[in-house]
């Protein structure tokens, strides 16, 4: 196997965490891996709500950090929410300062919309749902323009070198041809940034490329997993049939859209005190039943927003009209589909995972900010605290200095991927690990992912996929409460006392399914 030995830091992903990571370490070299060209197929990029902070001068960091542990159902960590919220409106200044042309008001001071459980308006935004996308345009911009930073696009991680204890390494294989003979990259330190695992549903608002092969790939290594069964549903996917689905952002709802059933008849106000904006789990629950009782559920916009909904959001209003449906004049068919994952590498605040030599920032970690339900727009404050956070901790091990560019050949190989496997997996995800879980359920998702794991031994990725799904549904059969967006329909109550934090290793979640399967046979 080609080894190829850097001093530089190696940065796994492109998406926000992995390049504001990278602009924190500069001047020391880094090389960002990124499967796709810069700037496609990054989450945060898709993200429309915007960054989450207390700027106005009558909201305060312990207000926002309060109203993150209320929504995260008794499992955020106080101590990361008040890290994370003091540091907010530093990091949206910083990104202000590198060009993310945020909406102002006429008099300068940012506009601030207010999404679900959230007590103030709060969530910093650009044109309405354009947040990520103008987010990432930034980053990219400062990162091209930054000379520590080499981006080599369309490689692919599949794998971490690793003794169980200490990473050492990261295989690489072009992104086009997954199957190929792998590259062993070695650097000085390695940083996981690769996004979530909502794809590895088949109703998600996540890019095609997010399955989750990060945390398999931490997790085959021999890392500490947490919170993986807490996987987040956004009540307003938009129900038009495209994969993945286009998102209708909560900021709508922060104007006064709200939600109608096919009947046309409201169905939030009886079910929580805040209606439209209680916490994305109850929406999520609630789409989900109107949806399951054949009542299709809808976001009408139309008294709220009318004809402003063009220029105030026009990612959702082009959504919306390449499938012949006109927000202005009709309701918005949605759906509840996988969108962020609560769970991921556990890490602590210094963006430590368990083993040496490895960080995690960005949705692929779990710091304990989110608990059993992520606050709205906190999942891109997030990635940046902990990017910064990364970046300071490495900094502190590994010097300034030059190294030479990277060149990485490949050999030539050819593309092997099926995304047959990968539809039955998504497939299993939704029916049985979705909005509502039980136990049959869940015990059927992993005696169908142990069988596909055995008919796909030779693919590494497809293994990093099953490796993130058998900790999702094991984590969610061992939790046998209903906390967050974590829903037994079985185990219908939350336990007594404060919530808890999981911790699992793969070695564990695959006892868990090896136990499953027996009982299956």
């Amino acid at each position: 196997m080609q080894a190829v030995t850097t001093p530089r830091v190696v940065i796994i992903g492109a998406g926000l965490a992995a390049l504001y990571t990278a602009l924190k370490l500069a001047p020391r070299p880094v090389v960002i891996l990124s499967p796709e060209p810069l700037g496609f197929g990054a989450s945060s990029a898709w993200a429309q709500g915007g960054v989450a902070a207390a700027i106005d001068p009558t909201d305060s960091a312990e207000a926002h950090a309060d109203d993150t542990i209320r929504a995260g159902a008794g499992s955020v960590l106080r101590d990361v929410a008040e890290f994370v919220t003091r540091a907010a409106p530093d990091h949206v200044l910083d990104l202000s300062g590198l060009g993310t042309g945020f909406d102002r008001t006429a008099n300068g001071d940012f506009v601030q919309s207010r999404e679900a459980a959230h007590s103030a308006a709060r969530v910093v935004r650009v044109k309405g749902d354009q947040a990520g996308a103008e987010i990432m345009r930034a980053l990219i911009a400062a990162v091209r323009r930054t000379p520590a930073i080499q981006v080599i696009e369309r490689a692919q991680a599949i794998g971490l070198q690793s003794d169980g204890a200490r990473v050492t390494g990261v295989f690489l294989a072009p992104s086009d041809a997954l199957e190929a003979q792998p590259l062993l990259l070695q650097g000085s330190a390695y940083v996981l940034a690769t996004g979530g695992s909502a794809g590895l549903f088949s109703l998600t608002t996540n890019p095609a490329r997010i399955k989750g092969e990060g945390i398999g790939m931490a997790a085959r290594a021999g890392a500490q997993i947490a919170d993986a069964e807490f996987v987040q549903f956004h009540p307003t996917a938009i129900d038009v049939g495209e994969d993945p689905a286009p998102l209708a952002t909560e900021a709508l709802r922060g104007e006064g859209a709200f939600l109608v059933n096919g009947l046309g008849h409201p169905f939030m106000q009886p079910l929580h005190p805040d209606a439209d904006l209680a916490p994305r789990d109850v929406v999520a629950r609630a789409v989900y039943l109107e949806t399951q009782s054949g009542r299709r559920p809808a976001l009408d916009t139309r008294a709220a927003i009318g004809a402003d909904i063009a220029t105030q959001f026009p990612a959702v209003t082009k959504a919306c009209r390449r499938n012949g449906i006109d927000p202005v004049s009709q309701p918005i068919p949605i759906a509840a589909a996988a969108h962020y994952h609560m769970g991921g590498v556990a890490t602590d605040m210094a963006g430590r995972s368990s083993l040496r030599g490895l960080w995690a920032c960005g949705e692929v970690a779990s710091t304990g900010l989110h608990g059993a339900n992520r606050l709205a727009s906190n999942g891109l404050l997030e990635a940046l605290v902990f990017a910064h956070a990364t970046a300071q901790d490495i900094s502190a091990e590994v010097p300034q200095g030059d190294a030479p560019a990277l060149s990485l050949n490949f050999p030539q190989s050819k593309h092997d991927e099926d995304p047959a496997r990968a539809g039955v997996l998504r497939d299993t995800m939704t029916r049985f690990v979705g909005v509502v879980r039980d136990g049959a359920g869940l015990r059927r998702a992993l005696t169908i992912i142990d069988e596909l794991e055995a008919e796909n031994k030779g693919s590494e990725t497809f293994l990093n996929m099953t490796a993130t799904a058998t900790l999702i549904a094991a984590a969610a059969l061992a939790r046998e409460e209903s906390r967050g967006a974590h829903y037994r329909s079985d185990f219908p109550h939350s336990a007594p006392g404060v919530g808890k934090r999981s911790m699992m290793t793969l070695k564990e979640a695959l006892t868990i399914r090896d136990k499953t399967s027996m009982e299956a046979i």
